[in-house]
C-alpha cells in the first residue's frame, strides 16, 4: 500500500498528524483542501471532511476516485459509551455500525443497511498491523457506532452500548466504512477518547481533551503508517 488516504473530521485532528509527516503540496477539490504528504516511501493524502456522515462519505469518495488511494484510514476523537473505556484511551474498530439508521418499520434490525448489512468489518491486514502497535495509552478493539448525533446523555450512551456492543461513538466512521465497502477499498478507523456521556459536563470535557486526544491518535497514526 503506497497511497494512503487519511480522513479527519476536524482541523485539530488533521494538524496533529500532518505535523508528523513531510508536506509535499495541497489540492483544492470542491472547496475541500487535501494535503499530500509522505512518510518513508508512502504518499498520504490528508483531508478534513467536516463533521457528519455525508461529509465523511463525500470525502472518502474523493480520495478513492481522484487520488486512487490503496486504502483509507479514518483518524480522530470519539466519545466513550463503555465504562471500561476512559479519556485518552484508543479504540481501533474491528467493525462499524450506523446507530441512527432505522428501517425497523420494514422488519429490519436497527442499523441494518440494505445490500450492505449491519456491521461493516475493517480490513484484516490493516487491523493486524494496528494490533502490533504499542503506546502508553490503553488500546481497545471492537465495534464503533456512528450517527449524526453528538451523544452527550448517559441514557443514550448506554442504549448504544447495549444494542450494538459499541465501545465508542462518533459521527463519521461508519459512513467511511460504507463507501469503502461499496468501492472495495480497504479501510480502518482509529479513535482516541475525548469525552464520555458518563461525565457530568460532557461538552466541557470534549473541548478540554480534543487536542490531547488528537495528539495521541496522531502518534498512533504515524506508527501505523510506518508499518503498512
Amino acid at each position: 500500500m503506497k497511497k494512503i488516504g487519511l480522513i479527519f473530521a476536524m482541523k485539530e485532528e488533521l494538524e496533529e498528524t500532518k505535523s508528523k509527516l513531510k508536506f509535499i503540496k495541497k489540492y483544492n477539490i470542491y472547496d475541500l483542501i487535501i494535503y499530500e504528504c509522505s512518510i518513508n516511501d508512502k504518499i498520504c493524502y490528508l483531508i478534513e471532511s467536516g463533521i457528519g456522515k455525508v461529509n465523511a462519505g463525500f470525502s472518502t469518495q474523493i480520495l478513492i476516485r481522484e487520488f486512487e488511494v490503496d486504502c483509507v484510514i479514518n483518524l480522530g476523537v470519539a466519545g466513550s459509551v463503555s465504562k471500561e473505556v476512559k479519556k485518552t484511551d484508543i479504540v481501533v474498530a474491528e467493525n462499524l455500525v450506523q446507530h441512527d439508521f432505522d428501517l425497523t418499520s420494514f422488519g429490519r434490525e436497527k442499523g441494518t443497511i440494505p445490500n450492505v448489512g449491519k456491521y461493516i468489518n475493517c480490513d484484516k491486514y490493516l487491523l493486524s498491523i494496528a494490533k502490533k502497535i504499542k503506546l502508553n495509552n490503553n488500546v481497545f478493539y471492537g465495534a464503533i457506532a456512528s450517527g449524526d448525533i453528538f451523544v452527550y446523555e448517559e441514557a443514550m450512551g448506554k442504549k448504544i452500548n447495549n444494542k450494538f456492543g459499541a465501545l465508542c461513538v462518533e459521527m463519521e466512521g461508519a459512513a467511511i466504512a460504507q463507501v469503502c465497502y461499496l468501492c472495495k477499498t480497504p479501510f480502518l478507523v482509529i479513535r482516541s477518547i475525548s469525552d464520555s456521556p458518563y461525565e457530568k459536563d460532557n461538552n466541557t470535557t470534549f473541548e478540554e481533551f480534543l487536542i490531547t486526544s488528537s495528539k495521541i491518535v496522531g502518534e498512533f497514526a504515524v506508527k501505523l503508517l510506518e508499518k503498512i
